[in-house]
């Protein structure tokens, strides 16, 4: 077996034995066990998390009511209510983490293999760009400018690194590039917005680049926006 057949077949392996609202509750948990989500933190709603995790409302609901009944997040009434983050969370008390607490191997394959790929499309999108491609890109980090939230921001993210893939000229590439994106965000955590908008001046320094046609500019910001992730991504985080 090689290695991409062994990853296809094994990476998630621990992420399968969860359902889907576990995983939720997972996510979210493991994001307040390691601060990025703060005590008295407003979750967005639930039809933006829902998007943004890739799982149906219901689920979200039912994720976020038990996260509330185990003691890391609290409901609050009124026109300021909604779900936060508990106070004074309970943590490392939701055992489902553990699926993504012993994941950190399939994470940093997963991430090597995003940035093997990342960095030939953007090569191939800095000769190959075209201008509707450019103005699209460009809208996208607007929007991740003015994302109201970490939910709002991921959605324009995947948006933004699939249109990089399609911008490289290559008819397969988002077929090629798609899968291996969405199986490292089934990774991801909800992160501060403001760590997510200084991720962004990298997705605006890669236009840039492609705007000039400078692949070797271009390349140098692909790979270092993807390779920061074996540092920031919860894998890089946990003690």
């Amino acid at each position: 077996m090689d290695a991409l057949t062994a990853l296809n077949s094994e990476a998630l392996e621990g992420l399968r034995r969860l359902t889907a609202l576990d995983t939720v509750r997972a996510r979210i948990a493991l994001a307040v066990d390691l601060g990025l989500l703060k005590p008295g933190e407003r979750l967005p709603p639930t039809t933006d998390v829902a998007r943004a995790l890739d799982v149906g409302e219901i689920t979200v609901r039912r994720a976020l009511t038990a996260l509330c009944e185990e003691g890391v997040l609290v409901r609050r009434r009124g026109r300021s209510g909604g779900t936060m983050v508990a106070d004074e969370p309970a943590i490392g008390t939701v055992a489902e983490t553990a699926a993504y607490r012993t994941a950190a191997a399939e994470v940093h394959r997963l991430i090597d293999q995003r940035l093997l790929l990342e960095c030939g499309l953007t090569h191939l999108a800095a000769t190959a760009v075209t201008a509707e491609r450019l103005a699209e890109l460009k809208s996208l980090v607007a929007e991740m400018d003015h994302a109201a939230g970490w939910a709002d921001f991921h959605t324009c993210d995947e948006r933004f690194h699939l249109a990089l893939a399609a911008a490289s000229g290559v008819e397969s590439a988002t077929a090629h590039y798609g899968p291996v994106l969405r199986r490292l965000y089934r990774y991801y955590l909800p992160y501060p917005l403001d760590y997510l908008r200084e991720s962004n001046k990298e997705h605006a320094a890669l236009v840039t680049a492609l705007e000039r046609g400078d692949a070797v500019e271009a390349v140098r910001v692909a790979r270092a926006h993807v390779e920061v992730l074996h540092h920031t991504m919860f894998v890089g985080l946990l003690r």
